[in-house]
């Protein structure tokens, strides 16, 4: 029987009064939840010692970086222009990894700084190589298979461009040679799955990368774990996942007398149940007895993205504005604010728009979408329909409510156009 969803670290209360200081649409994150995830991420099972990344294309909010920082959290950067927001906010180069599809720009100037720096193509390490003979860098390898609740989210085996395919072993030991190069970190990243064998395989396979290398001292795993947003949905188990990983570390100690730190690099498991998306309901339409009743809301894919592109399910929570609940149940199509056919937050995988059960909601009501903190404000389509990107808000850990990032102004939209007509 399906079950309507609940409030994940809100109250009803600190809906209404959050709509009422600071507007809605709005992002809410909790201190004290991103603090939690924090101290799971750093009790991951390991053998020899453990060094967390965040990865902040997560969410990038300076707050969340400060706190990530705070609990000794270091961080991957997935582009240049991350990296520079991560020293903007107080880190070390010597605590940023870039891992970037696109080669950087800046890149001598932010190795040169202490940046670390993680070569996902033979090119990149080529050029590594040429620019810095003699230097310490991280490789990531592709183990040849993924994990992932979709192929989108899949970044591993044969349909993903990430990574060095593992066939080219022998060709990185020829530029890491020809440079004489010193290979401290192995990497690998599968996706968002949460299938222990799956995790126990690439790890098996990365410690053979490591095996290759004697001068490795770090094997990264990655992050991608599967955080379980509807109440039906299983979240990756870090203590399940981690034990067997654990165990083949000391089997390699003892087998090559190396004991290896291990590296993980979490983004999604480490907020995105930190956060909320307040909303309200503009409208109410149907497309008569046969068809759908829809709730319009104030809030679209120019908020978050991830309906539309992966066909994503996030809690939808009725919060009525009177305060009174409904005792009765409606199935609702939720759809976004934009002029847009997949503008829909109620949907399958395609696009074919479902129904959710909900409580009974009337315009004016409030939408708490849950489970928004990873990869929502961070990858939405800011600014389609020239809407103003939305404004975001923490929970401290002792209850105050603190805006960290203003609405934006209609005319910051279109400030880096040029009129030349």
């Amino acid at each position: 029987m399906t079950s309507i969803e609940k409030l994940k670290f809100l109250s009803e209360d600190q809906v209404r009064s959050l709509v009422s200081e600071f507007g809605s649409p709005l992002f809410v994150y909790s201190q004290s939840e991103i603090e939690k995830k924090c101290d799971e991420a750093l009790a991951f099972p390991n053998a020899f010692g453990l060094q967390v990344r965040y990865a902040m294309k997560a969410n990038p909010n300076s707050n969340l970086l400060k706190i990530m920082k705070k609990k000794g959290i270091v961080i991957d950067a997935s582009s240049e222009h991350e990296v520079l927001r991560a020293l903007h906010f107080g880190f070390s180069p010597e605590e940023i990894m870039l891992t970037s599809q696109q080669f950087p720009t800046l890149f001598k100037e932010l190795i040169e700084k202490g940046v670390k720096f993680n070569a996902c193509s033979l090119k990149q390490l080529e050029t590594f190589g040429q620019i810095f003979p003699g230097k310490a860098v991280s490789i990531r390898f592709n183990p040849g298979l993924g994990s992932g609740h979709t192929k989108k989210t899949d970044v591993g085996g044969v349909t993903s461009s990430f990574g060095i395919w593992h066939e080219k072993l022998s060709q990185v030991k020829e530029i890491v040679s020809k440079y004489n190069l010193i290979v401290e970190k192995v990497h690998t990243h599968i996706g968002s799955g949460s299938d222990p064998e799956v995790w126990k395989a690439v790890a098996h396979y990365t410690l053979e990368y490591a095996e290759a290398f004697p001068t490795v001292t770090v094997v990264s795993l990655g992050g991608g774990y599967k955080v379980g947003r509807m109440a039906d949905e299983k979240s990756t188990d870090l203590k399940e996942i981690g034990a067997p990983v654990k165990i083949l570390f000391e089997d390699f100690a003892k087998k090559h007398d190396r004991k290896l730190i291990l590296e993980i690099e979490p983004g999604t498991f480490l907020v995105a149940l930190c956060g909320a998306l307040i909303t309200t309901v503009d409208d109410k339409v149907d497309t008569g007895s046969h068809g759908f009743e829809f709730l319009k809301l104030d809030a679209g894919m120019d908020n978050n993205t991830r309906p539309s592109l992966y066909g994503a399910k996030h809690p939808l929570v009725t919060v009525t504005k009177s305060g009174n609940i409904s005792a009765n149940n409606k199935e609702y199509v939720v759809v976004g604010h934009c002029c847009e056919s997949g503008d829909v937050f109620t949907q399958k995988e395609g696009g074919e728009p479902i129904t959710r059960l909900m409580a009974e909601t009337n315009i004016g009501d409030y939408i708490v979408m849950e489970a928004v903190g990873a990869y929502c404000s961070s990858m939405s389509t800011k600014n389609y329909n020239s809407f103003p990107e939305i404004a975001e808000a923490l929970i401290t850990t002792n209850g105050d409510k603190k805006l960290i990032r203003k609405k934006q102004n209609v005319e910051d939209i279109f400030k880096n156009e040029i009129s030349v007509v």
